[in-house]
């Protein structure tokens, strides 16, 4: 692994923005040097112009620190699967008789670059994101940064590779049978597959529309959780969107289930890794619960062996009946199935996913999340190009089910093999148990240390625990913020600023009356609540009593749920002091209240 400068993690990124030994234009620089040296890596297959992507960097360093404040991506750079829309950019899905120039941004890629995000370009992907290899493109193999001998996984292959190799800090993938989690076992990687319709999928090709999701590929489970709290939301436009309630974090004790017999193909390395991961989730405050898998394995092969199929055929049809010849041959053999299946046994298809989901539920009365190798074993590309539909099916056998059951899931790093390829394992939950998974996915990632990606670089130190924090952690939605009338209280009790970030969709803001103007913050109940814009900060014992005395009624410091599922000490506000004020949650913060004034 090469150590490259700088980290591309969200932390370092935002630290050296704000101490100003780094801007965004900088960056470009760094980013257009780093993918020049990586040559012909097939990571790309169109590039956002670097005279466009200069002229948004410089409108970026542009920005005063207010503003900079509010935007939780400032400067943070990523790529997107080439079956995702960006303006300007033609959308191939690894077709070039496919391909489409969009009009507009998908809608995940518009809320990132409306967050600060800065879009690199498109990344390759096995054609029609069909495949979990990544060998399945036109534009050829992106190279695995461990050893190019070895697959990068699919079919978000390109954009694993492109966070792996500190081309980017992120980036969008698409996962209907483990797409967005193969890859980055392969690659080191965090891969989140959220809850079905978390993340909207407008301006996305579908592969399986009923089951796509757009996955994040990031370095770390704080990163990738930030871009969900970003990307995620329900969008009126897109009828495969939808609403729901996020599970309550976790606590310190959990089960989780491991199989009974579980499958590795004869990979001793893989074998022998996971059983060295769940010991270290039982040190966390696991404790293992043996199940059967035959249910859910049944339900993985219904994927590709049963009538799903004929929903990739959906979106592919005219071409394939017209232009077969401008597929490629596996991708074609794979989506001609679909004419095996008529309606009848798509009906029945969907009776017996029924009677197997029936056959699970008992499962989750006795865990709280499964622990699973994300792949069994991992192959050459010489291995799977001559043997490329077995070998392809062998690396779905803990991913493909998820989908069909509705389920949330989290791949995370495990460590690395005696051959230096690194291994993964991926916790699943039921579906808005996202928050759940990232809180067990960053305790047990926070014991490892591994490095990020093939970058070198391991997670940086939190600040809260360097000099200069003081090891508490407070959020803070209204006068208190970055530049506002009391930061200095903050500030000059040498207090650090850890992140912008936002609160759990579960609170409703309010006018309150008084000198300086100030909001209160008041935890809502029955889904009425909205997710608050809010800044988290590092203080010492001492500042927080501070703090605490100096705080006046109707305000109060007390416990606030953040977006990520963590619980820390923020400012409330008493709900009867909100009596007669102006209700302004629908602004989404404090600041943005303030701007919309003027």
């Amino acid at each position: 692994m090469t150590l490259l400068e700088p980290s591309l993690d969200f932390a370092t990124l935002t630290a050296r923005y704000r101490d100003g030994t780094l801007t965004v234009a900088d960056l470009v620089e760094e980013l257009d040097q780093r993918i020049a040296a990586a040559g012909d890596d097939h990571v790309w297959i169109s590039r956002v112009p670097h005279q466009a992507l200069a002229a948004r960097a410089a409108a970026l360093d542009a920005l005063d620190a207010d503003t900079r404040a509010g935007l939780p991506l400032f400067g943070i750079p990523f790529g997107i699967k080439d079956n995702i829309d960006a303006a300007g950019l033609q959308t191939t899905a690894a077709c070039p008789a496919f391909a489409y120039r969009p009009g507009e941004d998908a809608s995940a890629v518009a809320r990132l670059q409306a967050a600060g995000a800065l879009l690199i370009g498109k990344t390759n992907l096995d054609q029609f994101a069909t495949g979990l290899v990544g060998v399945r493109s036109p534009y050829g193999v992106a190279r695995n940064p461990f050893d190019a001998r070895y697959i990068p996984g699919g079919s978000s292959a390109g954009s694993a590779v492109a966070v792996a190799s500190g081309l980017a800090s992120f980036a969008l993938g698409t996962d209907t049978a483990g797409s967005g989690r193969v890859p980055a076992a392969f690659n080191n990687l965090v891969g989140l597959k959220p809850t079905k319709g978390l993340i909207p999928l407008r301006g996305v090709v579908p592969a399986c529309a009923s089951l796509d999701c757009v996955s994040i590929f990031a370095l770390t489970v704080d990163d990738a959780q930030t871009v969900l709290s970003v990307a995620g939301g329900s969008d009126a436009d897109d009828p495969f969107s939808r609403d729901g309630r996020q599970a309550a974090a976790i606590g310190r004790a959990f089960r989780f289930g491991v199989p009974r017999a579980p499958e590795f193909f004869g990979d001793a390395l893989n074998t022998a890794l996971y059983r060295r991961a769940i010991p270290a989730f039982e040190a966390i405050g696991g404790a293992a619960v043996e199940f059967d898998y035959a249910p859910f394995l049944e339900i993985a092969k219904l994927l590709y062996e049963g009538p799903w199929v004929a929903e990739r055929m959906a979106v592919v049809e005219r071409i394939y009946r017209d232009r077969p010849e401008a597929i490629l041959p596996v991708t074609r053999a794979v989506i001609g199935n679909a004419d095996k299946f008529n309606a009848v046994d798509a009906f029945r298809a969907q009776y017996r996913l029924q009677e197997l989901r029936h056959a699970t539920l008992p499962l989750w009365r006795t865990i709280d999340v499964m622990v699973l190798p994300t792949a069994p074993t991992i192959y050459t590309v010489e291995e799977v190009k001559a043997e490329p539909i077995a070998l392809n099916s062998r690396l779905g056998h803990y991913t493909n089910f998820v989908n069909l059951l509705d389920l949330a899931a989290l791949a995370v790093p495990a460590g690395f093999r005696s051959d230096g390829l690194p291994f993964g394992v991926t916790l699943i939950a039921p579906a808005w148990h996202d928050r759940v998974l990232a809180s067990l996915g960053g305790r047990f990632a926070g014991r490892l240390d591994l490095p990020l990606g093939a970058t070198g670089h391991h997670v940086p130190p939190r600040p809260h625990r360097e000099a200069g924090g003081g090891g508490m952690m407070i959020a803070v939605v209204g006068a208190h913020l970055s530049g506002m009338p009391l930061n200095h209280q903050l500030t000059e009790g040498g207090a650090a600023l850890i992140a912008a970030t936002r609160t759990a969709p579960h609170y409703r803001l309010y006018e309150i009356a008084g000198a300086p103007p100030r909001p209160g913050l008041v935890r809502a109940g029955n889904g009425a609540g909205y997710a608050i814009d809010a800044e988290l900060w590092s203080v010492t014992p001492a500042l927080l009593g501070a703090l605490l005395a100096a705080t006046e009624g109707p305000l109060a410091i007390g416990n606030v749920e953040l977006t990520d599922g963590r619980w820390v000490k923020g400012f409330l506000c008493e709900a009867s002091a909100t009596a007669g004020a102006r209700d302004i949650s629908e602004f989404g913060g404090w600041r943005r209240f303030l701007a919309a004034q003027h």
